[in-house]
């Protein structure tokens, strides 16, 4: 392959950590580069989270040249020719070249080569074709450095086979898409998408919900998910999630608010649903059962909430809800359901409501009515219901003392 480019050095290329592991590939003669998003996200300016390496060296070699030099080397992927190479607290995974030799849209199984265009060809897009020398040669055989500067997102070769090799790469586009891509999107890309959709449902919820997961972490993930509603994407994942105003709506106010994105709390603002259909939603993307209860509750609210409520008000829903990141999801989500000009500060303010929770805590509980002489049973946990309600309505300002009289009170009258 030509090199096409060249990369400025980059802290994480020079860092003594992963001079360590190019040198300890390098003794054994083994040809080593940075390959994948790393190459991508760096050329791009983006921040860098994982370092891939590429090499010719077969993986029990890769264990070998690591080993020899005092670097731990863990099998993490060996059937797939991936080596995790741990230098203090850096990890790096090391992949033998491959080709595919069998695929059946989940899986591959493949052959190790030695080839460095064979390996790049199998990859699902352009820009992530890319491979780099650890002195910052980039080789671009599939032209991914043009396809960047354009905000295009295309397929290696064949759109069509390269779905047909693993079908997640459907939703991987439209996730690039999201994240890397400007204007109108590859029209060859997007027709083999369309024509691909129905092999959607044979992928596993775990693997939709990541991708979708990282879509919605987009800057404008609205408008890659309206692109797969137009074209009948959505038909096979997730009929329900039509709402892309709302969650074009949420995803500026999170961004006024400065709120990190939050999956969940996006997946509910594009659902048009109910509590029955947000759990069917959940079971569908293998949700967790504090993220399906998480999205059942933003779906269906226990009980409402406003940005516009007083203080009072909003410190009962706080407590009724019981959950501080429950309860900021919630007024996220009224504010943006809200009609007319929502004031940024009043939610500024319904937020920090959230900062109260820690101290709404009834100060007694069952046993200090059996010290009493209440005896156990329904009368006791009524009495108890009782006075947590004056609490509440007493804006949780009485203590134990007043808490304990009350009930005292209470008991007398009974």
């Amino acid at each position: 392959m030509t090199v096409v480019a060249r990369l400025a050095p980059q802290p994480w290329m020079t860092a003594p950590e992963t001079r360590a592991v190019f040198a300890a590939l390098d003794a054994g003669g083994a040809d080593a580069r940075f390959v994948g998003g790393c190459v991508r996200d760096a050329w791009l300016g983006r921040k860098v989270k994982d370092i891939d390496i590429a090499t010719h060296a077969p993986p029990q070699r890769v264990i070998e040249l690591l080993k020899a030099a005092g670097i731990l080397a863990i099998p993490t992927g060996i059937e797939h020719g991936t080596i995790t190479a741990v230098v203090g607290k850096a990890h790096y995974e090391i992949t033998t070249l491959r080709r595919d030799v069998e695929t059946d849209g989940r899986h591959a199984r493949v052959e190790f080569t030695d080839d460095w265009r064979e390996d790049a060809a199998r990859r699902d897009l352009t820009m992530n074709a890319l491979s780099c020398t650890a002195e910052g040669c980039i080789h671009d055989p599939f032209g991914g450095l043009a396809d960047m500067a354009a905000g295009r997102v295309r397929f290696v070769g064949d759109p069509r086979q390269r779905i047909e090799e693993d079908v997640l790469r459907l939703l991987r586009f439209f996730r690039f898409h999201a994240h890397y891509g400007r204007g109108a999107p590859d029209a060859d890309a997007l027709a083999a998408c369309t024509e691909m959709a129905p092999r959607l449902p044979t992928l596993s919820g775990e693997r939709v919900r990541g991708e979708l997961s990282r879509l919605l972490a987009a800057p404008d993930p609205a408008s890659a998910w309206r692109l797969m509603i137009d074209h009948g994407i959505m038909d096979h994942l997730l009929p329900e999630a039509t709402e892309t105003t709302r969650l074009d709506c949420l995803v500026r106010l999170e961004h006024d608010l400065g709120e990190p994105p939050e999956a969940v709390r996006r997946f509910a603002a594009v659902l048009a649903t109910d509590h029955a259909g947000a759990l069917r939603v959940s079971e569908a993307l293998r949700l967790s059962n504090a993220d399906r209860d998480r999205l059942a509750a933003l779906v269906e609210p226990p009980m409402p909430v406003s940005p516009a409520d007083g203080r009072v008000k909003r410190r009962q829903a706080l407590y009724r809800i019981g959950g501080a990141e429950l309860y900021r999801d919630l007024v996220l989500l009224a504010a943006v359901d809200t009609p007319g000009p929502m004031a940024l500060d009043a939610v500024k303010d319904a937020l920090a409501t959230a900062e109260d929770l820690p101290s709404l805590k009834l100060p007694i509980a069952g046993r200090d009515l059996l010290a009493l002489g209440m005896e156990r049973g329904p009368t006791l946990g009524k009495l108890l219901k009782e006075v947590e309600a004056w609490w509440i309505a007493e804006d949780f300002r009485p203590g134990r003392e007043e808490c304990l009289a009350e009930a005292t009170r209470r008991l007398s009258e009974a």
